[in-house]
Formats: structure tokens, sequence, C-alpha cells
């Protein structure tokens, strides 16, 4: 519950939301709906700052699991800043945009493809190079999108925030914290891959958890990618981070913070994110640049 009568609520926890809507902002902002594949789903785009003319550069943002497009808008400010339109992206499943057949989350593994709208919605209206702000599971959605969208070469990078870059440890980490046996673990990892185990987890399709191992694919990143992640994260291992900086130290940098809850850089230190965000982004190549040169560039 975001908002409402807190009698009605039985449970809560801590939200690192700042901005529960669009509007909180103060910046000038429109609805927009992109068509997906079951129907429509809401977004928000916000123009570059008045006087600053439109680059064909956009920021599309994915929010994370079991959350609201709202909690990407910490990085909305910015994204304008750098002359960024910014596309504020819903994906299936999270009770904005339509539900997939299965009405279940599938880690990245069909989201992508609404983020992707969200990239066509962007190049339709004039975007040329295009840079994803993913958080959480947003970032596991980011990496999916910027390997197999058609339009991957506009994708000029990716500003991670508390990535899974590996579900298998991610899911282990928190099946640890919660106090389940190691087996039970190694079944659910058996029942979400298993096709004919489909009907215990409700999945139209078993989860490929090779495909959204980005760590074993760690060869195969061709995008500039910032981390931005504290070192406490209970949630998304930071080890896993600290992983992906360390196998592709050519493309990928690591801004450590000492938040201690998960997602909560920016509300530890909006300063350092938005710096490190704003560094990072001048450092990106240019346009047309060769692998090369953005490996020698980043």
């Amino acid at each position: 519950m975001d908002s409402g009568n807190l009698k009605q609520a039985a449970a809560g926890i801590w939200s690192g939301y700042v901005y529960s809507k669009p509007e909180q902002l103060g910046l000038p902002y429109q609805d927009v709906v992109i068509p997906v594949e079951n129907g429509v789903a809401p977004a928000w785009k916000f123009d570059p700052p008045a006087g600053v003319n439109p680059s064909g550069e956009w920021a599309v943002h994915i929010h994370g699991m079991g959350g609201k497009r709202a909690g990407t808008l910490r990085g909305i400010p910015a994204a304008r800043r750098l002359g960024l339109t910014s596309l504020v992206v819903s994906f299936r499943n999270d009770g904005d945009a339509p539900p997939s057949y299965d009405g279940r989350y599938n880690l990245g593994q069909g989201e992508w493809r609404d983020v992707d709208a969200g990239i066509n919605y962007a190049i339709s209206n004039g975007a040329e190079r295009i840079v994803l702000f993913g958080w959480s599971l947003g970032a596991s959605i980011a990496l999916q999108a910027a390997a197999l969208s058609p339009n991957s070469s506009r994708v000029a990078g990716m500003v991670l925030d508390a990535p899974v870059f590996d579900w298998r440890t991610t899911l282990a980490a928190n099946a640890k914290a919660a106090g389940l046996p190691r087996p039970l673990v190694r079944l659910g990892f058996t029942i979400l891959r298993s096709r004919a185990l489909r009907w215990v987890t409700g999945l139209a399709e078993p989860i490929c958890l090779d495909s959204l191992d980005w760590l074993a694919r760690a060869p195969e990143l061709n995008k500039p990618v910032l981390i931005l992640h504290g070192q406490k994260d209970a949630t998304t291992p930071f080890e896993a981070s600290k992983k992906a900086a360390s196998l592709r130290p050519d493309l990928v940098r690591l801004v450590q913070f000492e938040a201690e809850g998960h997602s909560l850089e920016w509300n530890v230190d909006p300063e350092k994110w938005e710096r490190s965000v704003e560094e990072w982004f001048y450092g990106l190549p240019r346009a047309g640049a060769s692998p090369e040169q953005a490996a020698a560039q980043s």
C-alpha cells in the first residue's frame, strides 16, 4: 500500500521509493501508452529541459520485481540534466501493463519484450541512441533487451542499480537468508527449469536459468555498463556485481555504496549516484564507434 488507509494494511516494509507519483518531481511529463503483446502498457515520458534541443538520445527506465514505475523516478533528474528524453516503462505482471498469459514473473525471460516495445516506441519518436536504466530485476531485463532486441545497435549502454546478474546466485542467497535447506533450494531450481513441472510453478514456459546468467555469459557483453550497488545488499548479492566487473573490466564499471538495503544506493548518497551516472555517460563512445573504440573509451 503506497497510500490510503493504513488500518487496512496487515503488514508493511520500508520502501526505497522517494517519489510515488511523477508529479512529485515537479517536472513536466506526459502519460503515453506503448503497444505490447497483450494490449497497451502505460508509460511516462519526460522531455529534456526547455531550451535544450532534443538530441536523439533517450533513457528507458525499468523498475524491479514487485515494484512499480515510480521506483525509477529517482533516476529522472540525472537523465534530464544529461539532455536525455526519459521513458519510464511498465511491463507484464507489474499491475500496470497487461499480464502475461500465465500471470507469473519470468525473471526477465519474457519481460524484456515489453521493454523492447518501449525501445521501439522511443525510436519511432526520434530516438537514435538509448541508455537503459535498470533497477534490480529491471537490470536483468535490461541485459536481456540489450542482447535480444532487434534494435540492440541503438542501445549505447546500461546503468544498472543493484542488478541481478545471475538468478541462481540471487535466489540461493535469499533462500539462505530465509533458512531454507540447500536440497530444497536445488529442488526449486529443478522445478523452475522443468517443462513437466510447470503445474507447480504456474509458468507457461520453464525458466532457462543459463540464458539469464550474465556472469557465465560475460564474454557476450558488448555494451558499456555502469553498476551502482551497495556492498551490504542482502537481496541481490554485491559479490555478483563485483565479479561482473572483474570479468569484463573493459566494459563494466562498478561504483560501490555503503547502502545496507536493496536498491537504496541513490537514497543513501544521491550526489554520488548522479555524479557517477553523469561521468560514465560523458565517457560513452561516440555514435558509430567500433567495438574496439568502445572498449578503449569505457
